[in-house]
């Protein structure tokens, strides 16, 4: 008797097995012919029944990985096409699709491998701009750049690879090396405004006065957006080029959007200073004060002010007050004592 249903157990459940190995066949037909027919979401929803009674046919999942790709259901597409490797496919799309995926998903390890596989399965395959990417994500600058350099070799269209290369030698505070990268990019990219505000301010850390100032207006040109951080930036940009007046109409449009800001009183005040209009310097500085009474600074600063107006001992009783509240202020008195002093 015990062997009698053994037996019977075995052929039931072979039945069984055939007969779900035969759903996931019927299912998988019927993904087809929706997927024939341009059906995106009834093809998954086939495929999706296919997996069900099947998740080793490798044509079952591959059909469902790609279906859900179609779909921009990314992170379950790339679960599946990772099923799909572990069945034992090798193939040039599996390792393309694992790459892509890994890399909009950031997951950077990945990235390097699969372009790493997928570079062996065919040496033709242009993967050097997603692996120098990857190692640039992971801060592993010397590599990116190495991988980047090869990148723009394999596509000289493709302007984020010297942009990538560009930042990674600006995350290294090389900007004289990272400058000529930015160029190449927006050589490439001549309507990309946010590059070439940070090329002006690359430049205006190496310091290149002229060409920040050149590249801040090219972004303006091409539409980056005038906010705050762009016109407090382009206000120093004029002051550095001793375009005086367009800084200072540009930091009084700064100012009516910000006007307790500190920072902008007080590049407004020393623009005011250096311009020898020692009136509205002291305005701006005696902002400063009502927002800051113990600002030693604006105090000695209001001081030089009125040296400078002629008013001496105005000014000077105004300086030994600040060095008072500011003992570190009497080097600049010394400076002031010197021959073209402030």
């Amino acid at each position: 008797m015990r062997i009698i249903l053994a037996v019977a157990f075995t052929a039931f459940s072979a039945a069984a097995a055939y007969a779900q190995t035969d759903s996931s066949t019927f299912f998988l037909q019927k993904g087809l012919e929706e997927k024939g027919k341009g059906r995106a979401m009834e093809a998954f929803k086939q495929f999706d029944k296919a997996y069900s009674y099947n998740k080793t046919n490798k044509d079952v999942v591959n059909e469902l990985a790609n279906s859900l790709l179609g779909l921009r259901r990314y992170a379950q597409a790339r679960e599946k096409f990772l099923e799909l490797e572990k069945l034992g496919d090798k193939s040039v799309d599996i390792y393309k699709n694992l790459m892509t995926l890994s890399f909009n998903m950031r997951q950077f390890p990945d990235v390097i491998k699969y372009a790493g596989l997928l570079k062996q399965a065919n040496p033709n395959e242009k993967v050097a701009f997603y692996i120098g990417k990857a190692h640039y994500e992971n801060e592993n600058y010397g590599e990116a750049i190495k991988q980047l350099t090869v990148a723009m070799q394999e596509d000289p269209t493709n302007a984020e690879s010297p942009y990538m290369i560009a930042r990674a030698y600006s995350d290294m505070n090389n900007n004289k090396l990272a400058a000529p990268f930015f160029e190449k990019a927006i050589a490439l990219q001549p309507d990309n405004a946010r590059w070439m505000y940070e090329l002006g301010l690359i430049y205006y850390a190496i310091p290149d006065d002229k060409n920040s100032l050149k590249y801040l207006l090219m972004a303006g040109e091409k539409g980056l957006k005038r906010d705050n951080e762009y016109l407090e930036n382009l206000a120093i940009a004029y002051l550095n080029n001793k375009q005086f007046d367009k800084g200072m109409d540009i930091l009084k449009e700064s100012l009516n959007r910000r006007p307790s800001d500190m920072n902008l009183l007080n590049m407004m005040a020393e623009a005011c200073y250096d311009t020898k209009r020692y009136d509205e310097a002291i305005g701006y500085w005696d902002k400063v004060l009502e927002l800051d009474k113990q600002n030693a600074s604006a105090l000695f600063m209001i001081g030089m002010s009125y040296q400078k107006k002629g008013e001496k001992q105005k000014g000077m009783a105004l300086c030994d007050k600040a060095i008072e509240i500011d003992p570190s202020l009497a080097k600049n008195r010394q400076k002031m004592e010197m021959p073209g002093g402030l």
